[in-house]
């Protein structure tokens, strides 16, 4: 599985906004902030809306540190989605957050 840290994916966020970065969160976490743009598919939800997803494009699964991330990406594999888990999660991201 590939991973990526936060610091990472700041980089990339800067250079281009339109990542697709999708939240596996809960709707309670989520509700606190999340990343500008993301999409927001909580973990329990992601293998019934794998048909929402472009195979074509790469994604970053993102959730409060990492580990269901990581179990979101092993679902999309599955599926031959090509994503990237965001070690840390949450709590590793140090930049702006909408609510």
């Amino acid at each position: 599985m590939k991973e990526i840290t936060t610091e990472e994916l700041m980089e990339k966020y800067k250079q281009d906004k339109q990542i697709n970065i999708i939240d596996v969160r809960e709707d309670d976490e989520v509700a606190l902030g999340k990343i500008p743009g993301a999409r927001h598919i909580p973990l329990g939800e992601v293998e019934n809306r794998v048909t929402e997803l472009n195979k074509q494009e790469h994604y970053y699964m993102i959730c409060r540190s990492g580990g269901r991330s990581a179990t979101a990406c092993e679902v999309l594999a599955k599926h031959n989605i090509d994503c990237t888990n965001v070690a840390g999660g949450m709590l590793a991201w140090d930049a702006e957050v909408e609510k």
